[in-house]
């Protein structure tokens, strides 16, 4: 499946492998274009999966929950200022206010594998851009918190060689092991010459 992303000349051998979970429905972003070669390409194209940014957020909404509820139980007492309705309100915003904000950190989060290299990029106030060459990459994991497993989503980890500890993460990735095995398939073919 080829999918051109834009008319820019650095783009024009740009193509997305057909994966389930690689629905080529964002393109590859500005940030991202710039770091490849003319002719590299793009072989999978991914975001966490939409779940992230309630999974997220978890301990947040729990904490406005619990400070709603503690709110609403206060404002029963004579000498409170506020009502039932404003400590309800409180946490809603908290609660909102905290999704907002995950949600930009999911649209943030693109991660890219190449003929040439694994990237994955993130940061709302401070990006960050990890990119690592396939033939450098030793190391592949598949990890699923128990939230993560529930939802059949998954973290896969890189590390590259001459490291002790993996590199990068990408997080929340729907199907994990069948974009693992994307993965290791594209290292065996491009990354092993």
């Amino acid at each position: 499946m080829t999918i051109p992303t834009s008319s820019d000349p650095r783009d024009k051998q740009t193509m997305f492998a057909a994966a389930p979970t690689a629905a080529a429905s964002f393109s590859v972003p500005h940030a991202v274009q710039t770091a490849l070669a003319p002719n590299e390409i793009v072989i999978l194209l991914l975001r966490p999966s939409i779940l992230y940014v309630p999974l997220s957020s978890l301990g947040t909404l729990a904490a406005s929950v619990v400070i709603a509820t503690t709110l609403a139980y206060a404002a029963t007492l004579n000498w409170c200022p506020w009502n039932e309705s404003s400590a309800i309100a409180v946490g809603i915003i908290v609660a909102s206010v905290r999704l907002a904000w995950a949600w930009l950190d999911w649209v943030t989060h693109v991660f890219v594998l190449t003929d040439r290299r694994v990237i994955a990029r993130r940061g709302i106030l401070r990006t960050a851009l990890y990119e690592a060459p396939l033939v450098r990459i030793q190391n592949t994991i598949v990890v699923q918190s128990l939230r993560e497993r529930i939802f059949g989503l998954g973290t896969i980890g890189f590390a590259t060689a001459g490291r002790g500890t993996f590199d990068a993460f990408w997080e929340s990735v729907s199907a994990p092991f069948t974009v693992h095995g994307k993965v290791l398939e594209t290292i065996q073919r491009y990354g092993r010459k």
